[in-house]
């Protein structure tokens, strides 16, 4: 059973034509965009993935991003990642602007204050769970914290598997590793590209009930592109993009209910 962090929040909408306001209640923000947009080649065939966005994603919730397909979702989280350079707009992880950031700050502020999950795992085959798990300190040249790393793996029933390679675990396992893996540095905001978009529906209830944990119980900030409503119903807030614009949000999501809004935006 899911546990959401606010279940009495009121079911918010945007007239679709006013830019979204980042401005929501008394939490901090973990991340936030202003005018942010991202265009991909030139001339004719100049594509605009995002348009002037302006969203803010608050701390210590769960929040889904929707659209219909080439709606700018995944463009939207990887700007905010700073995994792709943005062509315009102020986007910040707290009150850092990352486009002021050198090459090796952008490095060390994805490494020490950012998690990441994605659809295809992203683990180094040679390496065992534990050693994929512990990556991003050896990285970063910090040692891990023997007792969180156990809560985490504990929590994710990963404890039996530690020693074996990602091609000895299934997918689900697989994941709750990149899942393990996004957690033990404790960072500021775990960005998640479609978590289980390779899973079925088993594996992929398990992780997104370890995300939902992750802000329940560790106070956690996850951001989440997904297309599955399902998979939306485990957030706090779901933002809607279309055509690269933020189009509404949705606040104690259902699945019903986020099923319809996306039906209304791919009329």
């Amino acid at each position: 059973m899911r546990l959401k962090s606010n279940k009495n929040a009121p079911i918010v909408e945007s007239d679709g034509t006013a830019p979204l306001d980042t401005n929501l209640g008394d939490g901090a923000m973990a991340a936030t965009a202003r005018g942010l947009t991202k265009i991909y080649g030139s001339g004719d065939t100049q594509v605009v993935a995002l348009d002037h966005v302006d969203v803010g994603f608050q701390a210590q919730r769960l929040t889904a991003i929707m659209g219909p397909s080439g709606s700018g979702k995944s463009t939207l989280l990887h700007c905010m990642a700073g995994l792709d350079v943005v062509t315009d707009g102020d986007v910040r992880i707290g009150n850092t602007q990352i486009a002021q950031l050198s090459d090796k700050e952008l490095t060390l502020l994805r490494r020490q204050r950012l998690g990441f999950i994605f659809q295809a795992f992203n683990l180094v085959p040679t390496l065992t769970a534990e050693e994929n798990i512990l990556l991003p300190l050896h990285l970063g040249g910090n040692e891990a914290d023997p007792e969180w790393e156990r809560q985490v793996t504990d929590s994710l029933q990963l404890d039996a598997r530690l020693h074996h390679r990602p091609s000895e675990l299934s997918g689900g396992q697989q994941q709750r590793v990149a899942v393990a893996r996004a957690l033990v540095t404790r960072p500021d905001i775990i960005f998640a590209d479609e978590p289980t978009g390779n899973l079925d529906s088993k594996a992929g209830n398990e992780v997104l009930g370890f995300l939902r944990r992750a802000v329940n119980d560790w106070q956690q900030t996850v951001v989440m592109v997904t297309h599955d409503p399902g998979a939306a119903s485990y957030a706090d807030v779901v933002v809607f993009l279309r055509d690269g614009q933020v189009v509404g949000r949705l606040e104690d999501p259902t699945p019903e209910l986020v099923f319809d809004r996306i039906q209304a935006l791919e009329a």
